[in-house]
């Protein structure tokens, strides 16, 4: 299903909101061909998908209840680009949390990721943005049932508790994948990676486990990999002191 297919399949559906009161889809007003020349300027290669530039000139976003306005066509306002070089912030949970659509170095629209702050976590949220506005669908039709409220809820503790996505220097070297090896050729065993090629939506990684600075991370190219680098604990001065003794 492409995006704006996604969106017209949702329009006429009416919600209930937690207080009891019932609404529906706002749509935003699509963009015109000046603005859509325009935003083409700031993807990489000026590319726009057809289906993305059909859902643009219908909509480029909609209100709904629950999530602050879910946006399309804002380009690389989101930050992050040591993990996302290329990105749409699609929506807020209000909190400081964002779902944003990956955009490769192409310009193809890729995956939907929630990143969190607390815990600092990446999680896959949606193969693309079709999926997700249907995500976004069930999530007011189901609110606490929802794919969309269990990865707000549910799956970010999961990454950062108890599987935190995370493969070591040697592990990484023990696969046969050369994609991997190659990328792992480029770094020291005090990095480690990250692998969301095939994983599962739900899965991601605990992106902050070693600290808040992240000049130092990397992205493959054209593939869902990074390398982190696990940050030294600085020694005290006593610390300092005995080792040099």
């Amino acid at each position: 299903m492409k995006p704006k297919e996604a969106l017209e399949s949702i329009i006429s559906t009416q919600y209930i909101s937690e207080d009891g009161d019932k609404y529906k889809v706002e749509l935003l007003p699509g963009l015109t061909e000046n603005e859509i020349n325009e935003l083409k300027e700031q993807l990489p290669d000026k590319y726009l998908p057809q289906s993305i530039e059909e859902l643009l000139l219908y909509s480029r976003g909609f209100e709904f209840q629950g999530l602050d306005e879910i946006r399309f066509d804002a380009i690389n306002q989101f930050g992050f680009e040591e993990f996302f070089p290329n990105s749409i912030p699609l929506a807020s949970d209000g909190f400081g949390n964002f779902w944003i659509l990956d955009i490769s170095k192409n310009g193809d629209w890729g995956h939907v990721f929630y990143v969190c702050h607390d815990p600092a976590v990446v999680v896959k949220h949606s193969n693309d943005l079709a999926e997700f506005i249907l995500h976004v669908d069930e999530f007011g039709r189901k609110r606490g049932a929802s794919h969309l409220n269990d990865v707000h809820e549910k799956a970010v503790d999961k990454i950062w508790k108890v599987n935190n996505g995370f493969m070591t220097y040697g592990e990484l070297y023990e696969t046969e994948d050369t994609i991997l090896r190659e990328f792992g050729a480029n770094f020291d065993d005090n990095f480690v990676f990250v692998d969301l090629r095939t994983k599962p939506n739900k899965t991601g990684f605990a992106w902050g486990k070693f600290g808040s600075e992240i000049h130092n991370v990397k992205r493959h190219e054209t593939e869902l990999i990074w390398a982190l680098e696990k940050q030294q604990k600085k020694r005290g001065f006593f610390a300092k002191l005995l080792g040099h003794r």
